[in-house]
């Protein structure tokens, strides 16, 4: 990353599983967000839950990668459980992140900033971009374009990041899926002065190409079975394994069994990574 790091240093940082989480709420992170955006800054946002904190915790090079985003909030019940049974975080909710994708662009249509979206299928992001018109009014939809599915080439990074600059975007929704989107954003950070918020299941869900699972199961946790459901052979693995795995790993880390050291914030750009 940059030299600007003692910028992004931020007080609301905390350890869970050795990844540094921030203790924020909507409110919060969407303006720290739209401080960005207007002034022009880097800024590499990622909502994570369960799948994407234990991601970190299996590939130690993602971890460094994570540790040094600016802004990452508990978009898991059970994340924003860790930062309050950890850290006394006091958090009330957690920071979803369909919810704050749809609060930073309520902000950035009335503030003016174009957005650029990045991910997903044409087909989906077809869908998509006269959903979110149709929400927000004012919105600036500055361009789009769906992931390749296959790693960058040569130079490929640097015609992205020309091609979104050109746009006038001043937001970049990134809609690749963890942990590609997280990657994504870590590399594509020093290449554009503007946010890169990596968003997950947002652009489905917007789209219209996910149901949302009811509030009662959001509150309890219970997305993940809800998602279970829709896609069994798909998510049994993150779901029946990376949970258990997760709340062992709490509980040593509570109980102070295992000591959850933080990676060093990575400094470099990844060889590869998917575009």
């Amino acid at each position: 990353m940059t030299a600007d790091s003692s910028k992004r240093a931020d007080s609301s940082k905390r350890n869970v599983l050795g990844i540094l989480v921030d203790a924020t709420d909507y409110a919060g992170a969407t303006q720290r967000i739209i401080d960005a955006a207007s002034e022009g800054r880097p800024y590499a946002v990622t909502a994570l839950a369960v799948h994407g904190v234990m991601e970190g915790v299996a590939d130690r090079a993602l971890a460094a990668q994570l540790n040094s985003f600016d802004l990452i909030t508990p978009d898991g019940q059970p994340v924003r459980w860790a930062l309050n049974l950890l850290h006394g975080a006091g958090l009330t909710d957690r920071v979803y992140g369909p919810e704050l994708t749809l609060r930073v662009l309520s902000r950035t249509a009335e503030a003016g900033l174009p957005v650029y979206l990045y991910g997903s299928t044409q087909e989906t992001l077809d869908r998509l971009i006269p959903a979110l018109t149709k929400m927000f009014g004012e919105l600036k939809i500055a361009g789009s374009e769906p992931s390749k599915f296959r790693a960058a080439g040569d130079g490929e990074p640097e015609e992205i990041a020309s091609r979104i600059a050109a746009s006038g975007a001043r937001v970049v929704l990134v809609g690749l899926g963890c942990p590609r989107q997280e990657k994504f954003a870590y590399a594509m950070r020093p290449l554009l002065d503007m946010p890169l918020l990596a968003v997950g299941a947002a652009f489905d869900y917007h789209a219209g190409g996910l149901r949302k699972p009811p509030a009662w199961m959001q509150r309890h946790a219970l997305e993940w079975l809800w998602r279970l459901g829709l896609e069994p052979k798909r998510l049994w693995r993150r779901y029946l394994l990376l949970n258990p795995a997760y709340l062992t790993r709490l509980a040593a880390q509570k109980l102070r069994l295992w000591r959850a050291k933080p990676a060093p914030p990575a400094t470099e750009r990844p060889a590869t990574f998917a575009v």
